[in-house]
């Protein structure tokens, strides 16, 4: 499998600071951020599956725009993937005629550009041969992290969490885990921030990162604009077993 970076900033302002978005192997997203927007057309024809780890505009940003472009030129719906609570906020908030047309209805409910498959926590879903698991997370909003596994090894992105016992148990239960994409949104000054908002900072992921008895390759994503360097400076001065290296846009990650 191929997972490659479209966007890993927590926010935007500057050529790299694209918000979460992963294209795995030309025809899944995870997350649908601002990344999104630098495929061409006809890659973004080529997607059929978006899992979504919650429904914060930096993580959904594309998904109205992408079934906008594709959905007369393609013969296939694009179907999203992502907690019943997610679904419930796209749908009431955003696919709901007044900040965008209603997809699932489009060009009519016997074929519509858009399908929303909910996913419960736990829950593996196949796809020609890969599997996508629901993880949990400690964010603002309900939400998941995404388990990838193509049956031989596997792949973990946080999407938005902070310290959270029931994800790490989780990672910690992935035998074949490769690669680790964990947000550290804030740095360690900003930790009040980091609590109230569910996020990460680098004191909160060296105990996160403690507590796992996997030793995956650990990628830092979410950094927010202004402060990655300060961030990455910080992890880099923890003594942790694991050594964890900034996502970059553009980044390939073969597992």
């Amino acid at each position: 499998m191929k997972l490659k970076v479209l966007g890993c900033s927590g926010g935007i302002g500057g050529e790299d600071s694209r918000t979460s978005s992963f294209l795995v192997d030309g025809d899944v997203l995870v997350d649908c951020g601002t990344g999104v927007g630098d495929l061409s057309f006809d890659e973004l024809r080529q997607v059929r599956h978006v899992f979504v780890s919650h429904s914060h505009l930096d993580h959904i940003a594309a998904i109205p725009m992408l079934v906008d472009a594709i959905g007369e030129a393609c013969c296939h719906s694009v179907t999203i993937y992502a907690t019943p609570e997610t679904l419930h906020i796209l749908r009431a908030h955003v696919f709901n005629w007044l900040v965008w047309p209603d997809f699932t209805a489009i060009p009519d409910r016997r074929f519509s550009y858009l399908r929303l498959q909910p996913v419960q926590i736990g829950e593996t879903l196949k796809i020609e041969g890969r599997s996508f698991t629901a993880l949990p997370v400690l964010h603002t909003v309900p939400g998941a992290a995404w388990l990838i596994d193509n049956g031989e090894a596997q792949l973990v992105y946080s999407g938005d969490t902070t310290y959270c016992p029931e994800l790490i148990a989780a990672i910690n239960a992935c035998p074949s885990l490769r690669h680790l994409i964990i947000e550290t949104a804030f740095p360690d000054e900003m930790r009040t921030m980091a609590i109230a908002s569910r996020h990460l900072c680098p004191g909160m992921l060296e105990t996160m990162l403690a507590d796992l008895t996997v030793s995956p390759e650990v990628y830092v994503s979410h950094l927010k604009p202004g402060m990655a360097d300060r961030i990455m400076e910080q992890i880099a001065a923890l003594n942790m077993k694991l050594r964890p290296t900034r996502l970059m846009r553009g980044q390939i990650i073969e597992f």
